[in-house]
């Protein structure tokens, strides 16, 4: 072989080395997993990484009961738990020392769903799964579990159109959005809006930050202020919590009576307010299927095993996610004693203090 011969083959060969690389770096792009696949049997360390604790549900329902379903299928394991108190930096540093402690998967519940992606990735290269909770995070997650997000929108939706009746295109309705980093909150607004527009003037719409319920009360201030105390006909509050702040709000707006305000998650002040009539509803979501759904993926990812799930979602990174998502109940004072205290999530003794007797009588608490 002469060396022009020689030049044209090496040229040939480095052209074709460049294109099976090119095309090896485009199929891990496409959903190439890094992670190395492992099958691992007894004990598992899990690590638990929770949003915030401004929502009473994280640290009185979510924790204990992920804890709880994961001794139940594996006695011997170790939960290791970090709250991240709504700091999206706090909590991508959890997930850096879950690494470094080597956990063998993680349930990650993001306070920002985008940012996060990159400390999920770090996981997943590390060979560690992470199991999506109650938010869908961004990055190479590998399971997610929580509820239908826009038909709690839409539950809302239909609940506030309800107790307006004939007064729905009489005035005007508050919205009372939840974060905006929270990919939740555009899919309970999503399914919201799916049913308000075009049968309620919408007069004032605002995203709260971090959930606050004094954001919420500063917002629904500004809103009477804007709007006139006689225009506002409803409000739709995204959770329970900024729900109190609006209702605080009308109260000292001089509404009277108070037009019917939404809610979600059922919290204990929540469903007092439900009894007493200040607020409407809640939309209840079972936490119990919803913690056992990611402790059952956690176990199995840890495992080295599939993920069982009767469905699959995409998010903006990673598509066909095994996915199990429960469904969420509208809450009204009919309902209190059939929901949550039937199921345990608040005992009658809870909810039926002194402040509360009379609507609790009139409930048929006892």
């Amino acid at each position: 072989m002469n060396a022009t011969m020689r030049r044209v083959a090496m040229a040939t060969t480095a052209v074709a080395l460049a294109a099976t690389l090119a095309a090896c770096g485009q199929a891990k792009e496409a959903g190439g997993d890094s992670r190395p696949e492992k099958k691992k049997t007894g004990p598992l360390t899990i690590g638990l990484l929770l949003p915030e604790d401004q929502t009473t549900r994280y640290e009185n329902f979510d924790r204990p009961l992920i804890v709880k379903h994961v001794k139940a299928l594996c006695a011997d394991c170790t939960v290791r738990y970090g709250n991240a108190k709504s700091d999206a930096a706090t909590q991508q540093q959890q997930v850096d020392s879950m690494i470094t402690k080597k956990v063998d998967v993680i349930i990650l519940d993001a306070v920002d769903s985008e940012s996060i992606a990159s400390s999920v990735k770090r996981a997943d290269k590390a060979g560690i799964p992470v199991v999506a909770y109650d938010r869908l995070a961004e990055g190479p997650v590998s399971g997610y579990t929580s509820f239908d997000n826009e038909e709690v929108g839409r539950v809302q939706g239909r609940s506030l159109l309800k107790a307006l009746g004939d007064r729905a295109g009489q005035g005007k309705i508050v919205m009372l959005n939840g974060w905006e980093a929270d990919p939740n909150a555009a899919m309970f607004k999503r399914g919201a809006l799916s049913v308000l527009e075009g049968k309620v003037e919408i007069g004032k719409s605002y995203d709260i930050d971090r959930w606050l319920a004094d954001e919420a009360n500063e917002s629904m201030s500004g809103a009477i202020s804007s709007l006139g105390k006689d225009e506002i006909v409803g409000v739709y509050a995204a959770n329970d919590g900024m729900a109190g702040g609006a209702i605080s709000a009308l109260k000292s707006g001089g509404l009277d009576p108070l037009p019917p305000v939404t809610g979600q998650d059922a919290e204990l002040a929540g469903v007092q307010r439900v009894l007493s009539g200040d607020q409407y509803m809640s939309v209840y979501k079972p936490y119990e299927p919803e913690a056992e759904a990611a402790a059952k993926m956690a176990i199995a990812l840890g495992h080295g095993e599939k993920v069982d799930a009767s469905d699959t979602v995409d998010s903006p990174t990673t598509k066909g996610i095994p996915t199990t998502l429960i469904t969420p109940v509208a809450l009204t004072k009919e309902n209190v004693k059939e929901t949550v205290v039937q199921d345990g999530l608040w005992k009658v003794s809870d909810i039926c203090t002194a402040k509360y007797a009379a609507a609790c009588a009139e409930a048929g608490l006892k």
